[in-house]
């Protein structure tokens, strides 16, 4: 008896997931998350490698003490691109509960119709 329901409830499944894949809404929810996540990529790799070139070709910027601190420049601009990540992450946190979230809800409702 439960090899039967099993089946069932694949069909049920594999039926949800194909209306839940050929929706419109779907698509462009997939591409805008995609978008974002490209987007934000790049904005970190730019920030991380930009830190790496500083240090590999010119030393002496980050070397620099900030004002009569022992403390140098290095410090507050290497803890800077580790809050950048952070920041980035916190903003795709938020727009994807403000954005996603909502609107993949939205969708998987209309498919159990």
């Amino acid at each position: 008896m439960g090899r039967v329901e099993d089946v069932q409830n694949e069909a049920d499944t594999t039926t949800s997931l194909s209306a839940i894949a050929s929706d419109p809404r779907y698509r462009k929810l997939l591409a805008s998350r995609s978008r974002l996540g490209w987007q934000l990529a790049g904005i970190m790799l730019a920030v991380f490698f930009g830190f790496i070139l500083v240090i590999a070709f010119r030393k002496d910027l980050l070397a620099e003490p900030i004002g009569q601190a022992t403390t140098t420049w290095g410090i507050p601009v290497g803890l800077g691109v580790i809050l950048v990540g952070i920041a980035l992450t916190g903003f795709y946190v938020f727009r994807a509960n403000r954005d996603f979230d909502p609107l993949l809800e939205a969708i998987r409702k209309d498919a159990a119709k």
